[in-house]
């Protein structure tokens, strides 16, 4: 197998694995010792493990667990070919498949291969990413490896005063892996998804060229393509400026910018600065209605927008004071949450501090146009680069109480916006009585900005149901997921006309449910590019058949 690249080509080599993101134990028979010795024999840059993996059977979700028979170290792209080209050439005489795995943020074990072979992303991390187009020649973009970090591929793009353009509100996640799914935050109502934002990719899969006008079908099939066509090796993300830096760019791969547990230090006084704001809802109506308003404000609005239901939660506002200020500290003071629904407003505003006070002229004109509790304005400021990386802080602080790496019975609905008001009605403080779990998300995408499966409506509202049900005792994980599917009964009782993000089926006929009208389509692909099944088993979607008795 070889490579081919041309300027506006994507280059894929046929037959691996790509990385999702998402999670019952399952037990495999032991290794076979003539499939160590068969694969053991392939020359590789890297290597491959075939003891000490049980790593490669657990995720974020903490609830599958899938042993595959060995672990692939890749030391190179060509090695991911070699492998998934052995497996592919056994045929049907082997139950052999292939996971690619990125950082393990699965929820129900979507990037695990039972008694297969996991390929390990983050291997590849590093290896040659580099930034086009700083001085504007060009549209820029940076070309980094599939297994690289959103967080690595921000630093280097800093360098250069750019950054992407779309973000996942978690940057501790390979590019591989959310180019696999879609990609959203609270930035998608602007530029759409991350799998909208890319100009090139490099896949593993049988020598093509490929381009959104050469081979398109496997191009635009891969990004969101749930891992079923081909292992992403090479992205091309395409690059805008970065909010103005104060000084001293160059200085971001420096040593001091970040500390050992990966927060931001030095680079925190390089960036520029980011307006931060909180408000509350009490009526549902407005906190959508807003959401919408600000969504669809063109350029004049604001650059983050996300929203979050909270029930029945004690002292909130108080809460909040650690990171923000109240804007009147004596009327939010005298603010009661006890026992009520209310819904979260959340935005940003990037500036230059040079700037700040335009800035702020512009944000008192789009807040004056919101309808939230008065009372409840609370504001920070913080650099550009803190606030994107805003979870990896939290999960510092979880991970030193013990309360990380625990099951994460996640949730994630794409809600039609004709249906979002039954949907709360019929969820929120009647199945969900509290919200002490963990957070839900609540925010409105724009349907033209995305290409994955969502509701048929130009509108659509992203619910997550972002759970951790340790705080709830011994039984919470049983809890957590008998309320999980309260609401999915919910939803196909009341016709809502939902669809999963991060979806997890266990039959193919609840799969071509899921795709609709798409399924045909995405069957085909898979006829097309992986005929024997072997990629993404994971995702439970197609499974490698054995050999016919003969």
């Amino acid at each position: 197998m070889h490579f081919h690249k041309h300027h506006t080509t994507i280059s894929f080599l046929k037959l691996s694995m790509l990385l999702a993101l998402t999670g019952v134990a399952m037990h495999v028979s032991d290794p076979d010792p003539d499939l160590d010795l068969d694969l053991a024999t392939l020359p590789l840059d890297g290597r491959l493990a075939f003891r000490g993996i049980s790593h490669a059977a657990c995720d974020f979700g903490h609830r599958f667990e899938l042993p595959p028979s060995a672990v692939l170290y890749p030391g190179s792209v060509s090695d991911i070919a070699k492998i998934v080209g052995h497996v592919y050439r056994l045929g049907r005489r082997s139950l052999l498949t292939v996971a690619a795995r990125g950082h393990a943020h699965s929820l129900q074990g979507q990037a695990q291969a039972p008694g297969g072979i996991v390929v390990h992303m983050e291997a590849l991390a590093g290896q040659e990413a580099s930034v086009h187009g700083a001085d504007f020649d060009e549209s820029p973009y940076v070309d980094v490896s599939g297994g690289e970090l959103w967080i690595d591929v921000l630093r280097k793009s800093l360098e250069h005063g750019l950054a992407p353009k779309s973000w996942t509100d978690y940057l501790h996640l390979t590019v591989g892996g959310t180019l696999s799914n879609a990609g959203i935050s609270g930035q998608a109502f602007r530029h759409g998804p991350q799998i909208s934002n890319v100009r090139q990719l490099e896949i593993v899969t049988e020598v093509l060229n490929c381009s959104a006008e050469e081979n398109s079908d496997l191009f635009y099939g891969v990004l969101g393509g749930l891992g079923q066509f081909g292992v992403i090796t090479r992205a091309r993300i395409v690059l805008e400026p970065a909010p103005k830096m104060v000084n001293a760019l160059k200085m971001v791969n420096d040593k001091h910018v970040f500390d050992r547990s990966g927060c931001v230090t030095l680079l925190a006084c390089l960036c520029s600065q980011v307006k931060w704001m909180r408000v509350l809802y009490s009526d549902f109506a407005s906190f959508t209605e807003d959401q919408e308003m600000l969504i669809a404000a063109g350029e004049r609005t604001f650059d983050y927008i996300e929203g979050f239901v909270i029930i029945n939660r004690t002292g909130l506002l108080n809460n909040w004071r650690s990171s923000f200020k109240p804007r009147d500290p004596a009327q939010a003071s005298q603010f009661d949450s006890d026992g009520r629904t209310l819904f979260c407003l959340e935005m940003t505003k990037n500036y230059d501090p040079d700037e700040a006070e335009t800035m702020q002229q512009e944000v008192e004109e789009l807040l004056s146009r919101l309808r939230y509790i008065p009372s409840t304005l609370f504001q920070s400021e913080v650099p550009y680069i803190e606030f994107l990386d805003r979870v990896h802080v939290s999960e510092v602080k979880l991970r030193s109480q013990g309360l990380w790496e625990i099951p994460h019975p996640w949730l994630n609905l794409l809600i039609p916006k004709s249906r979002i008001h039954e949907f709360a009605s019929g969820v929120f403080g009647k199945i969900l009585k509290d919200s002490s779990n963990g957070p839900i998300l609540l925010y409105p995408v724009n349907k033209s900005k995305t290409s994955v499966v969502i509701p048929d409506e130009e509108i659509f509202y992203l619910v997550g149901f972002l759970s951790a049900p340790s705080s709830a005792g011994p039984d919470g994980l049983e809890q957590v997921l008998r309320q999980n599917e309260r609401i999915l009964q919910f939803c196909d009782g009341a016709r809502i006309g939902m669809k999963q993000y991060l979806p997890h089926y266990s039959t193919q006929e609840e799969w071509r449910a899921h795709f609709g009208d798409r399924w045909e389509k995405f069957k085909q692909r898979k006829e097309a590019y992986d005929p024997l099944n072997i990629l993404a088993p994971g995702q439970r979607i197609f499974q490698k058949q054995p050999p016919p008795a003969s």
